[in-house]
């Protein structure tokens, strides 16, 4: 990845970008949207709970990738984005315990909701395996945020309206290719 500087975080935010169209997290922000009608405050608690999250998944990544000889490390991370891919396919539901969101303030029902919501997410799975993957982890990490931020914030701007006109079938499958892709990328060539 040394010939663009920047391909990690790239590669890492369209990764998280197309695993999260469709995904619980983003039906979360229609349903935050829906409620607060407040846009700014409800990007910016996805922002910070991102950030936090991601950071601590891509965290988790880089020390998996340093506990695991890189043979290992390769397989775990091709069979990884492979299961990614395949979950990718199977659409998400907003979990009715996801629905109880506080009524006070919007940036902090987000936040915390957020950082919930994504813990065991296809996309704080995939921040893990990039991680493991790629470097540097502070571009993983600004990639996969940059990420959520793409596939939410037209959701919280645009409300329902946008949510009811995304191909959201389409998404999942692009989304899968691209794991795929990753898997066949980790396999072939390798963790590094």
């Amino acid at each position: 990845m040394d010939h663009f500087p920047l391909m990690t975080a790239v590669v890492s935010t369209g990764t998280v970008a197309l695993a999260e169209i469709g995904d619980k997290t983003q039906l979360l922000a229609l349903l935050l949207a829906a409620r607060f009608r407040k846009p700014w405050p409800i990007v910016g608690g996805i922002l910070v709970a991102t950030l936090l999250n991601h950071a601590l998944a891509g965290w988790l990544g880089t020390l998996v990738a340093q506990w695991l000889q890189p043979e290992v490390l390769r397989w775990v991370v091709a069979a990884s984005f492979l299961a990614v891919a395949l979950w990718t396919l199977k659409p998400d539901k907003l979990d009715d315990a996801e629905s109880g969101i506080p009524a006070k303030g919007a940036f902090v029902a987000t936040t915390v909701a957020f950082f919930i919501a994504e813990i065991g997410d296809k996309t704080q799975i995939a921040t893990v395996l990039l991680a493991a993957k790629y470097s540097p982890l502070w571009q993983v990490v600004v990639g996969t945020t940059a990420g959520m931020l793409l596939a939410n914030v037209p959701v919280v701007l645009l409300g329902s309206k946008l949510a009811d006109r995304l191909p959201l079938k389409a998404a999942r499958y692009t989304a899968a290719v691209v794991f795929l892709a990753l898997a066949a990328w980790a396999a072939i060539r390798g963790i590094g």
